[in-house]
């Protein structure tokens, strides 16, 4: 689309912004600082809570956005990639951006993009630098406070150019090792990249190599650091029917018999660490809560693809590990959770990810059958990559919703089938399976 004016409706004006990915990457901060500048710096005086980490940002972002929409704050999020549908990306209050929206800031950035694109130094807007100016433009003026999540890494991502009043670090583990690095301590070193001056930082569960290297950062900008397991307690307590009960600890707060209703040990770990947050954020700002707010706030707490209930007779759960730390964790979940069940799981990922690493901690899940698929994205695995992995003893199929039809075939009343690996793929599985897959 090489006019301006031909952008006049909302689709039109999504497929101009996923074309923003022929530019590839280029990191650094320039471009967006240039394009914010243009547009009269809109996030210069906006509350901000900036949340990295390898994997869990986006439950911890919305659990903790509920959390301070229960104190009657009004709150943005800006969050990636979207399952439902673009639109997700940037929400107040839980309610998406609308179209018309949407159309008008994307309008309204356009011809500073163009004139950009002209320039040498300038040029080559990413999707993602776009995606974060128009958060910050939708933000300006409507919230009280909006809790963004890092794109990649945290100090060269597009959303570092904000001032927050408070930073968390969730995870540290091996994903985007190309551009982040190849150790757990390079990598965190690009996560704390987003640790300003003076202000506190909140950790979830990382190992110690990583968290070392976070607090050193931390230190040197005189940032307090909020750890987990020492500044905050998370207990787990049971599992529930869809969900889990957990308890906590934090200074004078102590809450036990707190329900979350997304499923697995790491969102127990995820929701403390939002409360950490909350906490934390509440007390800085002066902000008045109660217990049944972090209750409250948690109980709405809804994120698709993460251990996400498709169905529950038979029990078919999607879930969007879409890294070796995730996989890790998803694999615990299983064997702690669905004990002596047989497992059915169906896998697909993008090329760029470590698959066969992958695999292998899936098929270390007992009473098991590991279905490999792929599905319909540029960077999905390819027929020849099915082949290889069929060549190293994996069972693959080419067309990922005749594999659960086999499945659901094939198994048992108290099978469990688990949908799994990259987010584009569980968007995907989700539209069409909600849409009616059996129809």
């Amino acid at each position: 689309m090489s006019s301006i004016e031909k952008i006049t409706n909302v689709k039109e004006a999504i497929d101009w912004l996923h074309g923003r990915l022929k530019f590839g990457l280029r990191p650094g901060l320039l471009r967006i600082e240039t394009l914010l500048d243009r547009l009269g710096n809109p996030e210069a005086d906006q509350k901000f809570i900036h949340i990295a980490g390898t994997n869990g940002k986006g439950s911890t972002v919305k659990f903790l956005a509920n959390m301070l929409e229960e104190t009657g704050l009004t709150v943005g999020t800006f969050t990636s990639p979207f399952i439902i549908r673009f639109n997700e990306r940037i929400q107040i209050n839980g309610e998406f951006i609308s179209d018309e929206e949407l159309l008008f800031l994307i309008q309204k950035i356009l011809p500073f993009v163009a004139e950009m694109d002209q320039d040498e130094e300038l040029k080559g807007l990413t999707e993602f630098e776009i995606n974060t100016v128009l958060g910050f433009l939708y933000f300006q003026d409507k919230v009280d406070v909006a809790v963004i999540e890092v794109g990649l890494g945290g100090l060269l991502d597009s959303t570092n150019v904000l001032t927050p009043t408070l930073t968390g670090i969730t995870t540290i583990g091996y994903d985007h090792m190309d551009i982040l690095g190849n150790t757990l301590p390079e990598i965190a070193t690009q996560k704390a990249g987003i640790i300003k001056q003076n202000i506190p930082v909140v950790t979830g569960n990382i190992v110690p190599e990583a968290l070392n290297t976070i607090k050193e950062i931390a230190k040197n900008h005189h940032s307090q650091v909020i750890a987990f397991a020492k500044d905050y307690q998370v207990t787990f307590e049971k599992d529930e029917l869809q969900g889990e009960r957990l308890g906590f600890s934090m200074d004078d707060w102590q809450i036990s018999h707190i329900h979350i209703p997304l499923i697995g040990r790491h969102q127990v770990e995820n929701a403390g660490m939002a409360m950490a947050l909350f906490i934390t954020y509440c007390q800085k700002e002066q902000i008045h809560f109660a217990a049944r707010d972090i209750q409250n706030g948690l109980m709405k707490t809804v994120w698709p693809a993460r251990m996400e209930v498709l169905q529950e007779d038979p029990l078919i759960l999607l879930d969007g590990a879409h890294n070796d730390h995730a996989v890790k964790r998803l694999v615990e979940n299983i064997k702690v959770r669905f004990k002596n069940r047989e497992i059915w799981l169906l896998y697909s990922s993008i090329v760029t990810k470590d698959i066969d690493l992958m695999l292998l901690d899936l098929k270390k899940i007992p009473h098991s059958h590991l279905l490999v698929t792929t599905f319909d994205y540029p960077k999905a695995m390819s027929l020849d990559d099915l082949k290889n992995l069929a060549a190293k003893g994996f069972d693959v199929r080419e067309n990922w919703a005749g594999a659960l039809r086999e499945i659901l075939q094939q198994m048992d009343e108290n099978d469990v089938v688990i949908i799994c690996g990259s987010l584009y793929f569980s968007s995907q599985v989700r539209e069409i399976f909600v849409g009616g897959l059996h129809d």
